[in-house]
């Protein structure tokens, strides 16, 4: 047995009202041909039947911690990886509830001696849906959206993918990450509620020097479709531009970058009369305000003392 597969790993699920999903998700966990020798539930405060799926599952080593409101995926993710790192786990594997790994998956990604890993998503069909950017570029001022490239772009099925892909975001959905590296950078930042956290927390692992690492032959199935056009000028799109903002506030690595949310500011209120009207320019200013406020990391998200 190699020091890789030999490494305890502990599995960080974030959920909130969505108990069937959960179902399958941990029945999918069960599976495991290496099984997770933790599972640390984080309930997003649900009002479904959530609590009774949870107390059903006398199969797998769950670790339940029931919030008293919705922290949003990033403070679940926060409070989840936490109690992961404060256990003493050696990996910690990032999962959503509508996503389902294929048996082998787990064993995958232990086979692979690197210090951040993410599965690669499809959809039911098969159809490879992996978003994660090849391409996430903090250099250039004119580049409106970091994200340039993504594995679903760059390849057209997961055989073409090569064994080991390296990408420069990722997403809370399976991805992978060492003890050592959460001593480094830290937990993920709470104070994003939804949105971008995770590629945050993805820019932080880069710039302290580690590679992220897509595994082609760890298969994670999402069970539902990407929806990822939300309405900028609802509260959703308030959290998509601030946390869009405080990536580049924080990570860009020249001064026009960090001046570009400013400027797509100006641009959404300047064009607001031919796009979402007032409410978006309401969104955007409001997010611009907010983001300001959280150039720095937010404390409990600083690596552990």
């Amino acid at each position: 047995m190699s020091a890789a597969t030999a490494e305890t790993v502990a599995v960080v699920v974030v959920t909130y009202n969505r108990a069937g999903l959960l179902a399958g998700m941990l029945d999918g966990l069960a599976a495991q041909t290496r099984r997770p020798d933790a599972v640390v539930v984080v309930d997003n405060a649900s009002t479904d039947h959530t609590r009774e799926v949870l107390e059903a599952r006398t199969d797998l080593p769950l670790h339940v911690t029931t919030s008293e409101t919705n922290l949003g995926g990033a403070g679940g993710f926060h409070l989840g990886v936490r109690a992961a790192y404060d256990a003493g786990w050696d990996r910690v594997w990032l999962m959503d509830d509508d996503v389902v790994p294929a048996p082998d998956c787990l064993e995958a990604l232990m086979g692979v001696d690197e210090d951040c890993l993410i599965a690669v998503r499809e959809d039911l069909s098969g159809t490879l849906v992996e978003k994660a950017a090849v391409d996430f570029d903090l250099r250039n001022p004119l580049a409106v959206r970091p994200k340039r490239a993504a594995v679903d772009t760059v390849y057209a099925d997961r055989a073409s993918m090569p064994a080991l892909l390296e990408v420069q975001n990722v997403a809370f959905e399976g991805f992978m990450v060492r003890r050592g590296v959460i001593a480094e950078v830290g937990f993920p930042d709470p104070a994003f509620f939804i949105f971008y956290d995770d590629a945050e927390y993805a820019v932080r692992a880069r710039n302290a020097g580690h590679r992220v690492w897509a595994v082609r032959d760890a298969v994670l199935v999402r069970q539902l479709d990407f929806n990822q056009q939300h309405d900028l000028s609802g509260w959703k799109g308030f959290y998509m531009y601030r946390n869009l903002f405080v990536v580049h506030l924080r990570h860009g690595e020249n001064a026009l970058v960090r001046l570009k949310p400013w400027l797509i500011t100006l641009a959404v209120v300047l064009l607001s009369p031919l796009r979402g009207g007032r409410a978006e320019a309401r969104n955007v200013i409001r997010a611009m305000a907010s983001a300001r406020g959280m150039r720095r990391l937010t404390d409990s998200a600083r690596p552990p003392r």
